[in-house]
Protein backbone atom coordinates (compact mmCIF):
# COMPACT_ATOMS: atom_id res chain seq x y z
CA UNK A 1 0.00 0.00 0.00
CA UNK A 2 1.22 3.63 -0.77
CA UNK A 3 1.91 5.86 2.02
CA UNK A 4 0.88 8.67 0.78
CA UNK A 5 4.47 10.27 0.32
CA UNK A 6 6.77 10.78 -2.53
CA UNK A 7 10.26 10.29 -1.49
CA UNK A 8 11.68 11.26 -5.00
CA UNK A 9 10.60 14.55 -5.15
CA UNK A 10 13.56 16.58 -3.52
CA UNK A 11 15.34 19.59 -4.25
CA UNK A 12 17.93 18.49 -2.33
CA UNK A 13 20.09 15.12 -2.02
CA UNK A 14 22.36 13.71 0.50
CA UNK A 15 25.25 15.62 0.49
CA UNK A 16 22.71 18.75 0.68
CA UNK A 17 25.10 21.66 2.78
CA UNK A 18 22.98 22.39 6.23
CA UNK A 19 24.04 24.99 8.96
CA UNK A 20 22.91 23.52 12.74
CA UNK A 21 21.23 26.36 14.76
CA UNK A 22 20.81 26.59 18.53
CA UNK A 23 18.95 28.71 19.81
CA UNK A 24 20.28 28.77 23.48
CA UNK A 25 17.42 30.15 26.03
CA UNK A 26 19.12 29.38 28.62
CA UNK A 27 17.17 26.21 30.08
CA UNK A 28 18.57 23.58 29.74
CA UNK A 29 21.17 21.32 30.98
CA UNK A 30 23.20 20.94 28.43
CA UNK A 31 26.10 22.42 26.72
CA UNK A 32 25.46 24.24 24.24
CA UNK A 33 28.64 23.06 22.36
CA UNK A 34 27.38 19.56 22.73
CA UNK A 35 23.46 20.23 21.79
CA UNK A 36 25.53 21.59 18.13
CA UNK A 37 27.60 18.17 18.38
CA UNK A 38 24.41 15.90 18.86
CA UNK A 39 22.17 18.00 16.22
CA UNK A 40 25.09 17.54 13.75
CA UNK A 41 25.20 14.42 14.55
CA UNK A 42 21.30 13.78 13.85
CA UNK A 43 21.99 15.56 10.19
CA UNK A 44 24.76 13.68 9.30
CA UNK A 45 22.55 10.54 9.92
CA UNK A 46 20.44 11.61 7.23
CA UNK A 47 23.19 12.38 4.63
CA UNK A 48 23.67 16.02 5.23
CA UNK A 49 26.92 18.16 4.98
CA UNK A 50 27.44 20.03 8.10
CA UNK A 51 29.24 23.02 7.25
CA UNK A 52 28.20 25.18 9.76
CA UNK A 53 27.24 25.46 13.61
CA UNK A 54 25.64 28.79 15.23
CA UNK A 55 24.42 29.14 18.61
CA UNK A 56 22.65 32.00 19.07
CA UNK A 57 21.40 33.18 22.84
CA UNK A 58 17.97 34.20 23.14
CA UNK A 59 16.64 36.48 26.07
CA UNK A 60 12.86 35.92 24.47
CA UNK A 61 12.27 34.06 21.65
CA UNK A 62 10.17 35.47 19.15
CA UNK A 63 6.36 33.85 17.90
CA UNK A 64 6.97 34.59 14.14
CA UNK A 65 11.02 33.35 13.90
CA UNK A 66 12.11 32.13 17.11
CA UNK A 67 15.38 34.42 16.93
CA UNK A 68 15.26 38.26 16.33
CA UNK A 69 15.19 39.53 13.24
CA UNK A 70 19.63 40.96 13.54
CA UNK A 71 20.05 37.15 13.83
CA UNK A 72 18.03 36.07 10.95
CA UNK A 73 19.70 38.42 8.64
CA UNK A 74 23.29 37.18 10.07
CA UNK A 75 21.96 33.68 9.24
CA UNK A 76 20.84 34.48 6.21
CA UNK A 77 24.22 36.14 4.92
CA UNK A 78 25.63 32.61 5.74
CA UNK A 79 23.19 30.72 3.61
CA UNK A 80 23.59 32.88 0.82
CA UNK A 81 27.82 33.29 1.40
CA UNK A 82 28.50 29.44 1.88
CA UNK A 83 25.66 28.35 -0.64
CA UNK A 84 23.45 26.72 1.94
CA UNK A 85 20.23 24.38 1.27
CA UNK A 86 19.44 23.63 4.52
CA UNK A 87 19.17 25.39 8.27
CA UNK A 88 18.04 22.34 11.24
CA UNK A 89 17.45 24.05 14.36
CA UNK A 90 17.73 22.26 17.39
CA UNK A 91 14.72 23.50 18.63
CA UNK A 92 10.35 22.72 18.08
CA UNK A 93 9.18 25.23 15.43
CA UNK A 94 5.70 26.28 15.08
CA UNK A 95 4.55 25.61 11.12
CA UNK A 96 4.53 30.07 11.19
CA UNK A 97 7.71 29.91 12.50
CA UNK A 98 9.20 27.31 9.80
CA UNK A 99 7.59 29.34 7.13
CA UNK A 100 8.87 32.49 8.25
CA UNK A 101 12.40 31.47 8.18
CA UNK A 102 12.17 29.94 4.75
CA UNK A 103 11.73 32.65 3.59
CA UNK A 104 13.83 34.91 5.38
CA UNK A 105 16.99 32.52 4.91
CA UNK A 106 15.91 31.59 1.83
CA UNK A 107 16.63 27.69 2.06
CA UNK A 108 14.88 25.06 3.73
CA UNK A 109 14.45 24.88 7.46
CA UNK A 110 13.55 21.54 9.44
CA UNK A 111 13.39 21.80 13.03
CA UNK A 112 14.05 18.73 15.66
CA UNK A 113 10.97 17.17 15.41
CA UNK A 114 11.01 16.94 11.49
CA UNK A 115 14.85 15.44 11.53
CA UNK A 116 13.73 12.78 14.06
CA UNK A 117 11.24 11.50 12.06
CA UNK A 118 13.03 11.99 8.84
CA UNK A 119 16.05 9.79 10.23
CA UNK A 120 13.66 7.10 11.52
CA UNK A 121 11.56 7.17 8.20
CA UNK A 122 14.78 6.44 6.77
CA UNK A 123 16.03 4.02 9.03
CA UNK A 124 12.72 1.81 9.60
CA UNK A 125 12.73 -1.86 8.06
CA UNK A 126 10.32 -3.54 9.29
CA UNK A 127 6.67 -3.04 8.02
CA UNK A 128 5.74 -2.57 11.78
CA UNK A 129 8.36 0.15 12.14
CA UNK A 130 7.61 1.99 9.00
CA UNK A 131 3.73 2.28 9.86
CA UNK A 132 4.65 3.41 13.24
CA UNK A 133 6.96 6.33 11.36
CA UNK A 134 4.47 7.01 8.79
CA UNK A 135 1.75 7.87 12.10
CA UNK A 136 4.06 9.85 14.12
CA UNK A 137 4.88 11.96 11.03
CA UNK A 138 1.47 12.43 9.57
CA UNK A 139 0.83 13.51 13.42
CA UNK A 140 3.26 16.23 13.18
CA UNK A 141 2.28 16.96 9.10
CA UNK A 142 -1.53 17.53 10.21
CA UNK A 143 -1.02 20.78 11.85
CA UNK A 144 1.80 21.87 9.50
CA UNK A 145 -0.73 22.66 6.18
CA UNK A 146 0.15 19.58 5.13
CA UNK A 147 3.85 19.59 3.99
CA UNK A 148 4.23 16.96 1.92
CA UNK A 149 0.96 15.16 0.42
CA UNK A 150 2.07 13.79 -2.41
CA UNK A 151 -0.75 15.46 -4.99
CA UNK A 152 -0.46 18.71 -3.70
CA UNK A 153 1.36 21.58 -5.68
CA UNK A 154 5.21 21.30 -5.39
CA UNK A 155 7.01 24.50 -5.52
CA UNK A 156 9.64 23.15 -3.23
CA UNK A 157 10.26 19.34 -2.63
CA UNK A 158 11.21 18.17 0.44
CA UNK A 159 14.03 15.38 1.89
CA UNK A 160 12.59 12.18 2.27
CA UNK A 161 9.23 13.00 3.94
CA UNK A 162 9.59 16.70 3.67
CA UNK A 163 7.87 17.82 0.85
CA UNK A 164 6.18 21.38 -0.70
CA UNK A 165 3.92 23.78 0.73
CA UNK A 166 0.77 22.38 0.10
CA UNK A 167 -1.10 25.35 0.74
CA UNK A 168 -4.38 24.24 -1.15
CA UNK A 169 -7.09 21.75 -0.34
CA UNK A 170 -5.90 22.39 3.29
CA UNK A 171 -9.27 21.02 4.86
CA UNK A 172 -9.75 17.87 2.19
CA UNK A 173 -6.41 16.70 3.10
CA UNK A 174 -6.61 17.17 6.72
CA UNK A 175 -9.55 14.57 6.68
CA UNK A 176 -7.57 12.40 4.29
CA UNK A 177 -4.60 12.68 6.80
CA UNK A 178 -7.07 11.76 9.89
CA UNK A 179 -8.29 9.06 7.75
CA UNK A 180 -4.80 7.66 6.98
CA UNK A 181 -4.02 8.09 10.19
CA UNK A 182 -7.12 5.91 11.67
CA UNK A 183 -6.19 2.96 9.44
CA UNK A 184 -2.62 2.92 10.54
CA UNK A 185 -3.82 2.65 13.99
CA UNK A 186 -5.71 -0.30 13.18
CA UNK A 187 -3.57 -2.08 11.71
CA UNK A 188 -0.95 -0.99 14.73
CA UNK A 189 -2.89 -2.57 16.73
CA UNK A 190 -2.93 -5.84 15.03
CA UNK A 191 0.53 -5.81 15.42
CA UNK A 192 0.55 -5.33 19.05
CA UNK A 193 -2.30 -7.82 19.21
CA UNK A 194 0.51 -10.25 17.84
CA UNK A 195 3.04 -8.91 19.48
CA UNK A 196 1.15 -9.96 22.65
CA UNK A 197 0.58 -13.29 21.89
CA UNK A 198 4.38 -14.02 20.96
CA UNK A 199 5.38 -12.29 24.47
CA UNK A 200 2.76 -14.71 25.87
CA UNK A 201 4.09 -18.17 24.42
CA UNK A 202 7.98 -16.25 25.54
CA UNK A 203 6.42 -16.37 28.96
CA UNK A 204 4.91 -20.02 28.99
CA UNK A 205 8.13 -21.23 27.55
CA UNK A 206 9.18 -19.26 30.04
CA UNK A 207 12.59 -17.64 29.43
CA UNK A 208 13.46 -14.20 30.94
CA UNK A 209 13.52 -10.86 28.69
CA UNK A 210 16.60 -8.88 29.61
CA UNK A 211 16.57 -5.53 27.48
CA UNK A 212 19.07 -2.89 26.24
CA UNK A 213 18.31 0.58 26.83
CA UNK A 214 20.23 4.10 26.46
CA UNK A 215 20.47 7.18 24.53
CA UNK A 216 21.15 6.82 21.11
CA UNK A 217 24.71 5.83 19.75
CA UNK A 218 25.63 4.55 23.37
CA UNK A 219 26.98 1.39 22.09
CA UNK A 220 23.86 -1.09 22.68
CA UNK A 221 23.92 -3.08 19.10
CA UNK A 222 27.83 -3.25 19.96
CA UNK A 223 27.38 -4.67 23.41
CA UNK A 224 24.11 -6.82 21.70
CA UNK A 225 26.45 -8.41 19.07
CA UNK A 226 29.19 -9.14 21.63
CA UNK A 227 26.62 -10.72 23.25
CA UNK A 228 24.51 -12.70 21.05
CA UNK A 229 27.16 -13.29 18.01
CA UNK A 230 24.65 -11.70 16.02
CA UNK A 231 25.47 -8.81 13.28
CA UNK A 232 22.94 -6.21 13.75
CA UNK A 233 23.98 -2.95 12.38
CA UNK A 234 26.17 -1.22 14.77
CA UNK A 235 27.81 2.06 13.39
CA UNK A 236 29.14 5.32 14.97
CA UNK A 237 25.47 6.84 13.75
CA UNK A 238 22.59 8.53 15.94
CA UNK A 239 19.84 5.89 15.65
CA UNK A 240 22.00 3.20 14.37
CA UNK A 241 18.93 0.55 15.50
CA UNK A 242 15.62 1.05 14.98
CA UNK A 243 13.77 -2.06 14.70
CA UNK A 244 13.69 -4.37 18.13
CA UNK A 245 15.66 -7.62 17.52
CA UNK A 246 15.55 -10.33 19.63
CA UNK A 247 17.96 -13.41 20.11
CA UNK A 248 18.32 -16.01 22.95
CA UNK A 249 20.74 -16.52 24.89
CA UNK A 250 22.62 -18.36 27.48
CA UNK A 251 23.70 -17.24 30.70
CA UNK A 252 25.50 -18.91 34.40
CA UNK A 253 22.71 -20.84 35.49
CA UNK A 254 20.08 -19.97 33.09
CA UNK A 255 19.70 -21.89 30.05
CA UNK A 256 18.10 -19.64 27.68
CA UNK A 257 17.09 -16.18 27.79
CA UNK A 258 16.11 -13.39 25.34
CA UNK A 259 17.95 -10.08 24.52
CA UNK A 260 16.57 -7.34 23.34
CA UNK A 261 17.99 -4.49 21.44
CA UNK A 262 15.46 -0.81 21.71
CA UNK A 263 15.74 2.12 19.40
CA UNK A 264 18.04 4.53 21.40
CA UNK A 265 16.21 7.52 22.84
CA UNK A 266 17.72 11.28 22.39
CA UNK A 267 16.54 14.29 24.70
CA UNK A 268 13.29 15.90 23.55
CA UNK A 269 11.84 13.05 21.67
CA UNK A 270 8.86 14.10 19.53
CA UNK A 271 5.86 13.23 21.84
CA UNK A 272 4.40 11.80 18.13
CA UNK A 273 7.29 9.16 18.21
CA UNK A 274 6.89 7.92 22.03
CA UNK A 275 3.10 7.41 20.92
CA UNK A 276 4.01 5.89 17.45
CA UNK A 277 6.42 3.33 19.40
CA UNK A 278 5.30 2.18 21.90
CA UNK A 279 3.93 -0.98 20.62
CA UNK A 280 7.80 -1.83 19.99
CA UNK A 281 8.31 -0.75 23.03
CA UNK A 282 6.09 -2.87 25.12
CA UNK A 283 9.29 -4.81 24.79
CA UNK A 284 10.82 -2.87 27.58
CA UNK A 285 7.84 -2.53 29.64
CA UNK A 286 7.44 -6.29 30.15
CA UNK A 287 11.24 -6.99 30.39
CA UNK A 288 12.37 -8.76 33.60
CA UNK A 289 15.51 -6.55 33.86
CA UNK A 290 17.00 -3.35 31.93
CA UNK A 291 20.63 -3.09 31.39
CA UNK A 292 20.93 1.01 30.65
CA UNK A 293 24.05 1.49 28.79
CA UNK A 294 25.56 4.68 29.03
CA UNK A 295 28.52 6.40 27.11
CA UNK A 296 30.62 7.08 30.14
CA UNK A 297 32.65 9.21 27.84
CA UNK A 298 30.35 11.41 26.66
CA UNK A 299 30.60 14.88 28.24
CA UNK A 300 26.75 15.06 28.43
CA UNK A 301 26.28 11.01 30.22
CA UNK A 302 24.86 12.60 33.22
CA UNK A 303 22.17 14.63 31.27
CA UNK A 304 21.33 11.90 28.88
CA UNK A 305 21.26 9.37 31.67
CA UNK A 306 18.38 11.94 32.73
CA UNK A 307 16.75 11.69 29.13
CA UNK A 308 16.64 8.10 29.38
CA UNK A 309 14.84 8.09 32.56
CA UNK A 310 12.23 10.04 31.41
CA UNK A 311 11.55 8.39 28.32
CA UNK A 312 11.19 5.21 30.46
CA UNK A 313 8.64 6.78 32.51
CA UNK A 314 6.62 8.27 29.29
CA UNK A 315 6.28 5.10 27.71
CA UNK A 316 5.52 3.27 31.21
CA UNK A 317 8.27 1.34 32.66
CA UNK A 318 7.55 0.75 36.21
CA UNK A 319 10.29 2.08 38.67
CA UNK A 320 10.16 -1.55 40.24
CA UNK A 321 11.71 -2.91 37.17
CA UNK A 322 15.25 -4.28 38.27
CA UNK A 323 18.05 -1.95 36.38
CA UNK A 324 21.37 -1.56 35.81
CA UNK A 325 23.86 0.69 34.12
CA UNK A 326 26.25 -0.64 31.88
CA UNK A 327 29.03 2.12 31.54
CA UNK A 328 30.28 1.84 28.07
CA UNK A 329 33.58 2.67 25.86
CA UNK A 330 36.05 2.57 28.64
CA UNK A 331 38.42 2.07 25.49
CA UNK A 332 37.89 5.68 24.40
CA UNK A 333 39.07 7.22 28.43
CA UNK A 334 42.23 9.11 29.00
CA UNK A 335 44.29 7.30 32.10
CA UNK A 336 42.95 9.42 34.48
CA UNK A 337 39.44 9.36 33.30
CA UNK A 338 39.29 5.52 32.99
CA UNK A 339 40.74 5.25 36.65
CA UNK A 340 38.06 6.90 38.11
CA UNK A 341 35.19 5.53 36.36
CA UNK A 342 36.59 2.33 37.21
CA UNK A 343 36.70 2.71 40.77
CA UNK A 344 33.48 4.71 41.21
CA UNK A 345 31.92 1.72 39.42
CA UNK A 346 33.33 -0.77 41.74
CA UNK A 347 31.97 1.22 44.48
CA UNK A 348 28.68 0.36 43.36
CA UNK A 349 25.92 -2.59 42.73
CA UNK A 350 24.17 -1.33 40.20
CA UNK A 351 27.30 -0.36 37.74
CA UNK A 352 29.31 -2.70 35.53
CA UNK A 353 32.41 -0.50 33.56
CA UNK A 354 33.23 -1.92 30.06
CA UNK A 355 34.21 -1.60 26.61
CA UNK A 356 31.75 -3.57 24.26
CA UNK A 357 34.17 -2.41 21.12
CA UNK A 358 37.08 -4.55 23.15
CA UNK A 359 34.99 -6.89 25.26
CA UNK A 360 36.70 -5.78 28.61
CA UNK A 361 34.16 -6.10 31.39
CA UNK A 362 31.92 -8.00 29.67
CA UNK A 363 32.64 -11.26 31.19
CA UNK A 364 31.95 -9.26 34.64
CA UNK A 365 28.00 -8.05 33.00
CA UNK A 366 27.13 -11.75 31.87
CA UNK A 367 27.69 -12.73 35.77
CA UNK A 368 26.03 -9.32 36.87
CA UNK A 369 22.65 -10.26 34.81
CA UNK A 370 22.57 -13.96 36.11
CA UNK A 371 23.13 -12.94 39.48
CA UNK A 372 20.22 -10.30 39.10
CA UNK A 373 18.06 -12.68 37.18
CA UNK A 374 18.47 -15.38 39.99
CA UNK A 375 18.37 -13.24 43.35
CA UNK A 376 15.22 -14.04 45.59
CA UNK A 377 14.78 -17.57 44.20
CA UNK A 378 12.87 -19.71 46.78
CA UNK A 379 12.79 -23.37 46.96
CA UNK A 380 9.45 -25.02 46.18
CA UNK A 381 7.91 -28.36 46.35
CA UNK A 382 6.28 -29.30 43.00
CA UNK A 383 4.52 -32.47 42.22
CA UNK A 384 4.19 -34.03 38.59
CA UNK A 385 2.80 -36.87 37.40
CA UNK A 386 5.75 -39.42 36.98
CA UNK A 387 5.55 -39.95 32.99
CA UNK A 388 5.58 -35.65 32.41
CA UNK A 389 8.90 -36.01 31.29
CA UNK A 390 8.61 -32.14 29.45
CA UNK A 391 7.72 -30.75 33.27
CA UNK A 392 10.36 -32.35 34.43
CA UNK A 393 12.79 -31.01 31.77
CA UNK A 394 11.50 -27.66 32.34
CA UNK A 395 11.86 -27.72 36.00
CA UNK A 396 15.73 -28.77 35.08
CA UNK A 397 15.94 -26.41 32.50
CA UNK A 398 14.94 -23.16 34.24
CA UNK A 399 15.46 -23.88 38.28
CA UNK A 400 17.85 -25.84 40.51
CA UNK A 401 16.66 -29.25 41.30
CA UNK A 402 18.15 -29.87 44.68
CA UNK A 403 16.16 -33.08 45.60
CA UNK A 404 13.25 -35.37 43.57
CA UNK A 405 11.66 -38.63 44.85
CA UNK A 406 9.08 -40.58 43.51
CA UNK A 407 5.89 -41.03 45.64
CA UNK A 408 3.38 -44.05 44.22
CA UNK A 409 2.52 -42.22 40.43
CA UNK A 410 3.98 -39.15 41.13
CA UNK A 411 7.44 -37.73 41.22
CA UNK A 412 8.08 -34.92 43.62
CA UNK A 413 10.82 -32.32 43.03
CA UNK A 414 12.31 -29.68 45.50
CA UNK A 415 13.21 -27.00 43.58
CA UNK A 416 14.93 -23.47 43.77
CA UNK A 417 14.28 -20.82 41.26
CA UNK A 418 12.73 -17.37 41.12
CA UNK A 419 8.67 -16.70 41.99
CA UNK A 420 8.38 -15.67 38.39
CA UNK A 421 9.31 -18.69 36.79
CA UNK A 422 7.43 -20.69 39.27
CA UNK A 423 4.51 -18.33 38.00
CA UNK A 424 5.44 -19.19 34.67
CA UNK A 425 5.73 -22.75 35.26
CA UNK A 426 1.58 -22.90 36.63
CA UNK A 427 1.40 -21.01 32.83
CA UNK A 428 2.71 -23.81 30.80
CA UNK A 429 -0.24 -25.81 30.42
CA UNK A 430 -2.99 -22.41 30.99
Amino acid sequence: MSTGFDRDASEFSRGAKAVIVYPDTGGSSRDPEARLEETAGLALAIGLEVVEKIAFRLRQPKPGTLIGSGQVEALAESVRDQELEVAVFDASLTPVQQRNLETGLGCKVIDRTGLILEIFGERARTAEGRLQVELAHLDYQAGRLVRSWTHLERQRGGFGFLGGPGETQIEADRRLIRDRMARLRKELDQVSRTRGLHRERRQRAPWPVIALVGYTNAGKSTLFNRLTGADVMAENLLFATLDPTLRQISLPGIDKAILSDTVGFVSELPTQLVAAFKATLEEVISADLLIHVRDIAHPDSEAQRADVEKVLGEIGVSPETPRFEAWNKLDLLDDDRRAEVLAEATKREDVVALSAWTGEGVALLVETVAARLTEGHRRYTITLDAGDGAGAAWLHQHGDVIEQRVEGDQAVYEVRMAPRDYERFGMRSG
